[in-house]
């Protein structure tokens, strides 16, 4: 296992942390005062090609392993959450899943404009009664003929109200189903935006099916293949939430230690103090823990193999991280660290979203154990 990074990685990295900087940190608190979505970045993003780094050059995108994949997600995660988790949305979820389960066609059709960001993608999986049960889905898709007509209601929609593709899943007489839908299908329609405490910057978005009449080419993999489909979805999005955790725990990291070389009591910057020490001591040596845990996670996925428990540790680990390094930071500040005038307390509020992100954590130690479990020979529903 070697886990220095090509000179291509290398090169990747750099773009991608010089891009972040420059065109993503710069708006971030725009983007949270506004609940305004980052489409600047987007096609800033876009026309650098990172929109597609993980897809064939043959679709426009660069080709990239998860590993690289994960270190442009690091990158955004320390500049701004909410546009992280629209690239995630975009490419992780909706790209992805059609590079990995679609028709050439499909491919074709859609691959070229998702990386040139003519579209933005969606992924729709959850519903009022059914957001880690995938069984509990209520939305339905019958076949008529050469057409499939869906009803039913999507919510937590990333990229919503700006998607112009979404990965819709419905409930066929096969079993759960993927299709792909473009915003103007008729009987689609994208309800209100909801308001929420963190990830202003995201879009999120109740989704209403209601006579959705599409082509049996809009159905992506055969009848009954959703489970897998969105469960191999699933795997990427909690690599990609630890990714994007690590990210936003250096960047918290980072204010911390400029505001402790900065504030003074009794006569003395507070970084002096054994306390603060060790608020910041602890903080990097989860973080650098937590690196080598998506370092690993990242190789593991690009050799093929299954590493759903992996991810769902990720993820727990990265989440959990991310969260206390913030709330740490939050108390190097001080008072200051509950004023709006501090960009702490952005970070602090984001950060809490990324445990409920991809499943909560307790929904990651179930699937932890059901893995381990297996190994014993013990089945277990998780």
């Amino acid at each position: 296992m070697d886990f220095s990074l090509t000179e291509e990685q290398q090169m990747f990295r750099d773009l991608f942390a010089e891009f972040a900087a420059k065109e993503v940190a710069p708006q971030a608190a725009a983007l949270d005062a506004e609940e305004r979505p980052p489409l600047a970045a987007l096609q800033k993003a876009a026309q650098q090609g990172f929109l597609g780094a993980p897809l064939p050059e043959a679709y426009g995108g660069a080709g990239l392993d998860m590993l690289g994949y994960t270190l442009l997600l690091e990158a955004l995660g320390r500049a701004c959450l909410s546009t992280a988790f629209t690239v995630h949305t975009h490419t992780g979820l909706a790209a992805l899943t059609v590079l990995r389960h679609g028709t050439e066609e499909q491919k074709e059709r859609y691959l070229p404009a998702l990386a040139a960001g003519e579209r933005t993608g969606a992924f729709a999986l959850t519903e009022p009664e059914a957001g880690s049960d995938f069984g509990n889905l209520r939305t339905r898709a019958r076949r008529e003929g050469d057409s499939y007509v869906l009803d039913g209601t999507k919510t937590w929609v990333a990229n919503g109200e700006i998607a112009g593709l979404f990965v819709i899943f419905a409930c066929t007489e096969g079993g759960v189903t993927p299709f792909l839908i473009e915003r103007e299908a008729n009987g689609l329609t994208v309800g209100r935006r909801e308001r929420t405490l963190g990830l202003r910057g995201l879009a999120l978005n109740p989704l209403y099916l209601e006579g959705c009449r599409v082509l049996v080419e809009s159905r992506l993999g055969a009848e009954g293949e959703g489970l897998a489909i969105a469960r191999a979805a699933q795997d990427r999005g909690r690599l990609s939430v630890a990714a994007m955790s690590l990210g936003a725990a250096q960047a918290t990291l980072d204010l911390g230690i400029t505001f402790a070389l900065q504030r003074k009591q009794f006569g003395v910057f507070i970084a002096e103090k054994q306390a603060i020490q060790n608020y910041l001591a602890d903080s990097s040596a989860e973080i650098a823990a937590l690196r080598h845990l998506v370092d690993s996670v990242a190789w593991k996925a690009d050799q093929g193999g299954d590493y759903t428990q992996d991810a769902a540790i990720a993820k727990l680990f990265g989440s959990q991280v991310a969260l206390r390094v913030a709330n740490r930071m939050v108390q190097v500040h001080g008072g200051a660290g509950y004023m709006k005038d501090y960009p702490i307390e952005r970070w602090f509020r984001d950060a809490r979203a990324l445990d409920i992100a991809e499943g909560p954590g307790l929904l990651q130690r179930a699937v932890i154990a059901r893995e381990m479990l297996a190994e014993k020979g013990i089945a277990v529903v998780a």
